[in-house]
């Protein structure tokens, strides 16, 4: 492993921590931006049609770009770090198989929904559904996977599937405070009880995760664990409990000014679920790093030779921002509460 302060200038050395850290943001960008936007087709299976269409309508502008972070994220492990994208993705093969195979089904039912007859619009909104909920569930047990180091036995897959079901409640909370702040009425209020119903779950993957990653690595545990880490360390935790207890508080306080017109606040179960995550990240990503296959793989070990990652960071400083304006353009122009749905 290089030495990152004496060594950093040297393109071998801080080239593979630049694209580390792009793919951190697209996965971060993904996770965020399309998470509330599965979340919502997680929510999508009990509401009547003209709530589903206004579920939709509070989606529509963003939900396809939203999966551009994910192809930037995969296509920079792919071209940056071959061999750890050979290793990852061979190890989750199936899951990821699954994952495409759903945001297939996601893409299919979203166009099909409006083409169909009133008696088989049910139907594809439920394929949105099915979709959302699939595509949640296998990206929680990559994560559960990838954190235990790809165990295949009864306890690793345990955990994962239970990250799964735990990232399909923090999707569900995402696409919830996403509701509130983008619809009226009856399906403002549901959307609160739907946020409620997601927390608590929500914060138990939370947890686990926080629990099962200092155990998985003795490396990870001194990093957390060892002394000053362990004082300068504790306002992540700390602020990640007084955000989740804001979600509760908020929550409680909603209806009642809501069924009062009074909107006042309806943007922080959002605001402060997002911060969660950031939270959550950042303290996933301060454990992993450097390694991209936990205590057997680092990015300076899986990176493409200095001479084609300089041809790629090339077209990524071009390329990036491009995707970042087009993004912050998109949510200025669609920004506000949602109008009917039209085709």
């Amino acid at each position: 492993m290089p030495d990152l302060i004496n060594d950093f200038g040297q393109p071998q050395v801080w080239l593979p921590v630049v694209f580390a850290l792009v793919m951190a943001l697209a996965m971060l960008a993904y996770v965020i931006l399309d998470g509330y936007d599965l979340g919502v087709g997680v929510l999508m299976r009990k509401p009547n049609n003209e709530q589903q269409d206004a579920m939709i309508a509070s989606i529509g502008p963003f939900w396809d770009a939203n999966e551009t972070w994910l192809v930037l994220g995969v296509g920079v492990l792919l071209v940056a770090f071959p061999l750890a994208h050979g290793v990852i993705l061979g190890a989750l093969y199936l899951p990821v198989a699954l994952m495409l195979l759903a945001l297939m089904l996601r893409g299919v039912a979203f166009d099909f929904r409006v083409k169909a007859h009133d008696d088989h619009k049910r139907l594809w909104n439920m394929a949105f559904h099915v979709g959302s909920v699939l595509a949640g569930w296998s990206q929680g047990f990559m994560l559960g996977s990838m954190i235990t180091g790809f165990r295949h036995d009864l306890a690793g897959i345990l955990f994962s599937s239970l990250i799964g079901l735990c990232l399909l409640a923090a999707y569900a909370l995402l696409g919830a405070g996403w509701l509130i702040i983008k619809t009226e009425g009856e399906l403002q209020l549901m959307a609160v009880a739907w946020a409620k119903r997601s927390l608590w779950l929500t914060g138990l993957g939370v947890l686990a995760i926080s629990i099962a990653t200092p155990l998985i690595s003795h490396n990870i545990f001194l990093k957390w664990f060892g002394f000053p880490n362990v004082i300068l360390l504790l306002p992540i935790p700390v602020a990640t409990l007084v955000l989740f207890g804001t979600i509760w508080r908020s929550l409680g306080r909603l209806p009642v000014r809501l069924e009062q017109g009074n909107e006042y606040g309806i943007g922080v179960p959002f605001g402060a679920t997002v911060g969660i995550f950031l939270l959550a990240f950042y303290g996933l990503g301060y454990s992993i790093f450097p390694w991209l296959v936990i205590d057997k793989i680092t990015i300076w070990q899986a990176a493409s030779a200095p001479e084609a990652l300089m041809v790629i960071f090339y077209g990524t400083a071009v390329v990036l921002p491009v995707i970042i304006a087009y993004t912050v353009f998109a949510y200025r122009v669609f920004w506000g509460k949602s109008t009917e749905l039209k085709y």
